[in-house]
């Protein structure tokens, strides 16, 4: 994890909930097999803290092998590109023209500054939700809460049910909240296609001496 999250996690880290998850997180990768794999949960936080501009939130992680590497909606290069991305990427060519990725790897998404973060960080293998309600949920509201009263000027982009629950977190008096239908193939034509986050995001960064985001 990059350093400029040390004081926020290690005082997370102590809260009796997450010892509580990570007694269960123990339990779980000794006995099953859990995406992603251990050294890659915190990945989303090797983001500098200081450069985030954007923070899309998902739900939990990919359950099929080798898709998880600790960044919501990302997948290794190597990786075939998973339908709720393929709709992400349609709707980036329809709002701002071709999107930039040859894969679905969205590192280069987090090397400008964007938070990719799920609201749940791990899963057991082909059981999509099985570790929430185990305290992640608390973790991911802590984060979003940290961001909102310690920065300014973040656009907050959620999408689905699970990541726009947490809109309350949220100070709209100094960020954008942009929020919409999840980009899966069962929901994006109920509001995430057409809904134009990418041009969006970059107009209110570019409006707030920010640095636009390649996507």
């Amino acid at each position: 994890m990059d350093n400029s999250w040390k004081p926020f996690l290690e005082s997370e880290f102590k809260k009796p909930y997450f010892l509580e998850l990570s007694k269960f997180l123990k339990s779980e990768y000794e006995s099953k097999t859990i995406y992603p794999p251990k050294p890659l949960v915190f990945r989303a936080f090797t983001t500098d803290l200081n450069k985030v501009s954007v923070v899309i939130l998902g739900q939990d992680p990919y359950h099929t092998p080798g898709a998880a590497h600790g960044l919501a909606f990302s997948v290794p290069s190597t990786e075939k590109i998973p339908p709720s991305l393929v709709n992400i990427y349609k709707e980036i060519d329809s709002d701002i023209g071709n999107h930039a990725n040859a894969s679905g790897s969205l590192k280069n998404w987090q090397d400008q500054g964007v938070l990719l973060l799920n609201n749940v960080l791990t899963v057991e293998a082909h059981r999509a939700g099985s570790h929430r309600g185990k305290g992640w949920e608390t973790f991911t509201e802590a984060v979003i809460k940290y961001l909102s009263d310690t920065r300014e000027n973040l656009v907050f982009i959620l999408w689905g049910r699970d990541a726009r629950s947490k809109k309350p977190l949220i100070d709209e008096s100094k960020h954008l909240i942009l929020e919409s239908a999840h980009p899966s193939p069962l929901s994006a034509h109920a509001g995430f296609f057409g809904s134009k986050p990418f041009s969006k995001t970059n107009a209110y960064l570019k409006a707030h001496n920010k640095k636009e985001i390649i996507w």
